[in-house]
């Protein structure tokens, strides 16, 4: 739910992970308008927008950055013309095509 707010230590012990870690975690999905933060005593992260309306294209490029399965598949890789260039650029455009057609929505319904 997009108004829902949880915290960093609520969800470092739901999920398992340490809270280090859920914290940075969440400190990226904000920088990428993926959540939003809301400080207080009350506070904590919610969605920036509905679910099915972010992506998980969206997701992981907040996290790692432009999808790039090889350098030359990159927006600003290899600039090298070599047989295999064009292949890769299909192949990493079918993947962000995919990853663009799943919602954070499509996730959550398993």
């Amino acid at each position: 739910d997009q108004s829902e707010l949880h915290n960093a230590k609520d969800l470092s012990a739901a999920i398992g992970i340490p809270l280090p870690t859920v914290s940075k975690v969440l400190k990226i999905l904000t920088q990428g308008n993926i959540l939003q933060s809301h400080q207080g005593s009350k506070g904590g992260y919610s969605l920036a927008r509905p679910a099915n309306e972010i992506f998980a294209s969206q997701i992981v490029e907040a996290v790692e950055g432009p999808v790039a399965i090889t350098d030359c598949s990159s927006a600003d890789g290899c600039t090298r013309n070599c047989p295999v260039s064009t292949s890769w650029k299909k192949v990493n455009s079918k993947i962000i095509g995919a990853l663009g057609g799943i919602s954070l929505a499509d996730i959550a319904a398993g």
